[in-house]
C-alpha cells in the first residue's frame, strides 16, 4: 500500500503536518509557500495559478477541506473583512469541493448569504439583489517527487477567498454593480473594486464580464451542485 505524505501549507511561517510525513529537506522540490496573484509586482492578468495539482476524488477533496475549513477561516477572518471567519456557516452550495481552472487551479466551495438565497438558480432568475454576497474558499493539492528518494510528498496548500458582493445601483455598471473582493490565506486583502488594491482584482471584471447575461455569475459543476 503506498503511503502519502501531506504538508499543510498554512502560512509562509506556519507549516502543520499531517499523517506520515518527515521534514522538508533540501533535497525535497521546492515548498509552495501559499497562493497568491499571478503577478504580485505588476497588475497580475489572471489568477496564481499552481503546478504539478493532484486530481483529487471528490471523496478525498471533501476529507482534505474537513482538515483545512478551519485554518482557512481563521486565516481569512485577519483580514477584518466582515464575515470572512464566518462564511462556512452560510448555505454552501457545492457537496464536494471542485476544482477550478479559471481560480489558479484550487478546489473552491461556494457559500452565499440569505440575501442571496436565488444564487443556486440564477440560471432562471431575475439578477440577485443588493447585499447579496458569495463566498468561495479555496485549497489546493500539490505533489511533487523528492529528487533523491523517488518518493512522492503532497502538499496541500491554502488558497485564497474570493468574494463577490453586490452594491447599490450606480456602484459600477460595467461590473453590473458587483464588488470583487480577494483575501489571501494569510488575512491580507489583496485586493478590491473601488478599493485599495483594485488593479489586483480587475481581471476578474473581465471574466465575469463575459456572463453579462445572468448577472456575471458563474455556477458550480453540475456533478457537485448540492440540491437546494
Amino acid at each position: 500500500m503506498r503511503m502519502v505524505r501531506y504538508m499543510v501549507l498554512l502560512t509562509p511561517l506556519a507549516l502543520v503536518f499531517f499523517g506520515n510525513v518527515s521534514a522538508v529537506t533540501p533535497e525535497d522540490e521546492a515548498v509552495q509557500t501559499g497562493s497568491q496573484s499571478s503577478d504580485a509586482s505588476n497588475v497580475p492578468r489572471r489568477h496564481f495559478r499552481l503546478r504539478h495539482v493532484a486530481e483529487l476524488d471528490p471523496e478525498e477533496s471533501a476529507r482534505i477541506y474537513d482538515l483545512v475549513k478551519g485554518a482557512l477561516a481563521k486565516g481569512y477572518a485577519a483580514s477584518g473583512f466582515k464575515g470572512a471567519g464566518s462564511y462556512q456557516s452560510l448555505t454552501r452550495y457545492n457537496d464536494a469541493p471542485y476544482e477550478s481552472s479559471s481560480h489558479g487551479n484550487h478546489y473552491l466551495n461556494n457559500y452565499a448569504n440569505d440575501i442571496a438565497r436565488d444564487y443556486g438558480k440564477f440560471e432562471q432568475g431575475a439578477p440577485l439583489p443588493e447585499g447579496s454576497i458569495i463566498f468561495k474558499d479555496s485549497f489546493s493539492v500539490t505533489e511533487i517527487q523528492q529528487r533523491f528518494s523517488g518518493t512522492k510528498s503532497r502538499q496541500i496548500v491554502l488558497g485564497p477567498l474570493f468574494i463577490m458582493r453586490k452594491m447599490a445601483k450606480g456602484f459600477n455598471r460595467v461590473t453590473g454593480d458587483w464588488q470583487y473582493i480577494q483575501i489571501q490565506p494569510d488575512g491580507e486583502i489583496l485586493g478590491m473594486t473601488g478599493g485599495k488594491g483594485a488593479e489586483h482584482v480587475e481581471y476578474c471584471i473581465g471574466c465575469h464580464l463575459a456572463r453579462e447575461q445572468l448577472d456575471h455569475l458563474y455556477f458550480i459543476p453540475e456533478a457537485r451542485r448540492r440540491p437546494q
